[in-house]
């Protein structure tokens, strides 16, 4: 006789988004969080990117330990690959979830928070990347306005 099937219960997080034209047909989603530093910091959800980035010169918010922080290659839309520095951000809060040990790719976003301060007041802090959704099980609910993401008990 088979047992049954064993399910990982988890409990689903509604993370409020706010939907940024930044031109004509052209919209962001941004999730606020509570950074380390206390700051509110503005998170890009972006399904097209394979790491979560931070901006770098946010330091109090990373583990910045002073040794040589692990480098790789990545590439965006252009064709040059960026040599960028990895780091753990120190705990944070994304709606009601703690996340912790968050592995980030460290970069300048002062180009993105110039193009966004065309559109809104708010300062982009990071661009949420596959690794991150893809271990919370992240839903987009465009109609609610909420990034739904998974929490194992």
């Amino acid at each position: 006789m088979m047992g049954r099937p064993v399910f990982l219960r988890t409990t689903k997080i509604k993370v409020p988004l706010q939907l940024i034209e930044l031109e004509d047909d052209n919209y962001h989603l941004v999730a606020a969080s509570v950074l380390p530093d206390g700051e509110t910091g503005y998170w890009v959800v972006d399904t097209g990117a394979s790491k979560t980035v931070f901006d770098k010169s946010r330091s109090a918010n990373y583990q910045n330990t002073g040794e040589d922080p692990e480098k790789i290659h990545t590439a965006g839309i252009g064709d040059t690959p960026l040599e960028t520095a990895i780091d753990y951000l120190h705990p944070f809060y994304l709606g009601k979830l703690k996340v912790k040990n968050l592995r980030v790719a460290l970069l300048d976003l002062e180009s993105i928070n110039q193009f966004y301060s065309q559109a809104t007041n708010l300062h982009i802090c990071g661009l949420l990347g596959g690794d991150f959704l893809l271990k919370h099980h992240a839903m987009v609910d465009y109609k609610k306005r909420v990034l739904l993401l998974d929490r194992p008990f």
